[in-house]
């Protein structure tokens, strides 16, 4: 069974925008940006012979503030400029009480499932508690990205980095 790293994506790989003072997923294509050395340390982790996986919630789809095509447009662009195994995206919000919405590990079980991941050996790399949360239960080891996303929970994660880069470097160590 192979290893993996599944990667948040707002806060993680792409830049999270400001609205009413808050930081929050990017809603167009034009501020659709990624986090410095991104690119860099998703190579890193394909060249040790990792899975990589993003796990994003997307509930802007839900509540009409981001069109489907949109995210889609976003993630044709991180296909086209990482070297992603997939995507595995949840556009459902709280109530709607999906499995696959984090803080529930759907999402993850179901990539383990068509990939043949060893979640045992695996990580999941966020910056939320949802993200951490969604790893832990799945059973991978978990790291927070402080991306400056407030919590709304406590968030008790294995390892707290500055970055993806950060990240990536301590999984490789």
């Amino acid at each position: 069974m192979d290893r993996a790293v599944f990667l948040d994506r707002d806060g993680v790989i792409n830049v999270n925008i400001e609205r009413d003072g808050r930081l929050v997923a990017p809603t167009t294509l034009e501020d659709f940006r990624l986090v410095p050395g991104v690119e860099e340390a998703v190579r890193r982790l394909k060249s040790a012979g990792l899975l990589v996986i993003v796990v994003t919630n997307q509930p802007d789809v839900a509540t009409g503030r981001t069109s489907r095509e949109t995210i889609e447009a976003m993630h044709d662009l991180l296909r086209a400029r990482l070297a992603l195994d997939d995507i595995k995206i949840c556009t459902h919000v709280d109530s709607d009480g999906c499995i696959c919405r984090k803080p529930k590990p759907g999402m993850i079980l179901q990539a383990a499932d068509d990939w043949r991941i060893d979640l045992s050996r695996s990580y999941l790399v966020g910056d939320s508690w949802r993200d951490v949360e969604a790893g832990r239960t799945a059973g991978c080891s978990t790291i927070l990205v402080l991306s400056g996303c407030q919590q709304e929970k406590p968030c008790d994660a294995d390892k707290v980095v500055r970055s993806l880069v950060d990240a990536v470097s301590y999984i490789l160590d």
